[in-house]
């Protein structure tokens, strides 16, 4: 295969004669640096913020300096492969855009930018519950390219059928049920705004666009009686809120605007998001509902692993949500090697939480993960430059990650393994 690593770079050294730099930084803390000037202080504080203090996520980040790459000399690596198989398709590299919701903050085109990265790179869309545009609309804007779809675990049984029978119908290869996120974590970036998207509107397009939902609104707002009560003046604040609910729920903006539709809307998804009554036992139902292969996005114990197994789940992430929900939690990177263990091959076992670099995802892979998922740093790209933003700083990961396996005397993803790598400083 020819070397992604040599093509992306040299790309970038020839258009550098005519004055050209990179679509977007490719050095992350820059990538990162120039994503915070394009950003309003809200999507900042929503991309960038984690749990309490930041400590888990800057565990993840830390995380990868207590590993050292060791480089084998005179091994034939002129032609290298990438490509890693999942689920019987086969993907030119190991990594997937990982599920982001509210994708909107960050761009107008919100996840028909990532649709159009993922489409030309061909790598896979893990398609958030959360997302600014419907999975319908998204899936047309991917074409042929692989998505899988992130299930948020509803309340409501209704929604919970009706998302994976709409996912099932867009051509989804695997569902992706995430586990950390049934009731949101201690996010002081957010909480200092006081700004949760999705009691704007913002961020529940899965849900306005979905006829189980839509009845839930329904029935809620014809619940709701007129009273007699005077309401207080609104406030600019609560105006602008109120007209971003209405702006973002289907229809014509005028006729949304003299409708309790919009805010029943806001007031059904807050109240129906996600379930913390979940148990091992509900997974038998969600096998019972779909064919599709079922991974658990959230794992970072290794006896949640070997339960995962025991209920016949078909894949795992082993993922502390980029350290958004549980502040001082263990570092993803940290707990992948005795989920691994524990997982022995049976299943996959795909990575994410702390990605952002090749060098990273070769290290990852040396630990026992098929895969990984990258979220914050396409999303940056996003902001900075919409799809051809998102596409370069995945791009970059696959030219690194292949630049490193030639460096390092890895001929393909296959051969990384755990002897690849030293302690690094402790």
């Amino acid at each position: 295969m020819s070397s992604v690593g040599r093509t992306v770079q040299s790309r970038i050294y020839r258009a550098g004669v005519y004055g050209r730099r990179p679509v977007v930084p490719v050095e992350p803390a820059a990538l990162q640096a120039a994503a915070r000037r394009r950003m309003s202080d809200v999507a900042w504080a929503y991309v960038s913020g984690s749990a309490g203090r930041q400590r888990t996520a800057q565990a993840n980040l830390d995380a990868f300096d207590q590993h050292r790459i060791v480089p084998r000399m005179l091994v034939d690596v002129e032609q290298r492969d990438t490509s890693v198989e999942l689920f019987g398709r086969r993907l030119p590299a190991p990594l997937l855009f990982a599920p982001i919701g509210v994708l909107e903050l960050a761009h107008p085109d919100a996840d028909h930018a990532v649709a159009r990265a993922a489409r030309a790179l061909g790598l896979p869309m893990v398609i958030s519950s959360q997302a600014s545009v419907p999975m319908e609309d998204v899936a047309r804007t991917l074409g042929d390219a692989p998505r899988w779809f992130q299930l948020y675990w509803s309340k409501d049984d209704d929604v919970v059928d009706s998302f994976v029978s709409r996912a099932e119908a867009i051509g989804s290869d695997a569902i992706v049920v995430t586990l950390d996120t049934h009731v949101l974590g201690w996010r002081t970036r957010d909480l200092d705004l006081a700004y949760l998207p999705f009691a704007r509107g913002e961020g529940i397009a899965q849900y306005t666009s979905d006829p189980a939902f839509r009845r839930l609104v329904e029935s809620r707002a014809a619940a709701q009686r007129p009273t007699d009560e005077k309401s207080p003046r609104p406030t600019p604040s609560a105006v602008r809120a109120l007209h971003s609910m209405a702006s973002h729920y289907p229809g014509r903006l005028r006729d949304n605007l003299r409708s309790p539709l919009p805010r029943a809307a806001v007031e059904t998804f807050l109240d129906v998001f996600s379930r913390s009554s979940l148990t091992w036992d509900d997974l038998a139902r969600l096998r019972e509902r779909t064919s599709l292969p079922i991974l658990l996005k959230g794992i970072q114990h290794a006896g949640d692993a070997a339960l995962a197994l025991d209920h016949g789940v078909d894949g795992i992430i082993v993922s502390n949500h980029g350290g958004r929900q549980v502040d001082g939690a263990i570092a993803s990177l940290d707990a992948l090697p005795a989920v691994a263990d524990a997982v022995d091959g049976r299943v996959p076992v795909l990575f994410d939480s702390g990605i952002r670099s090749g060098a990273d995802v070769v290290t990852a892979l040396a630990l026992g993960a098929r895969a990984v998922l990258v979220g914050r740093p396409w999303v940056y790209g996003v902001a900075l430059a919409g799809a051809d933003g998102a596409r370069a700083v995945m791009q970059h990961l696959w030219a690194e990650l292949d630049l490193t396996m030639a460096l390092s005397g890895v001929r393909s993803v296959d051969e990384i393994g755990p002897d690849l790598l030293a302690p690094g400083p402790r």
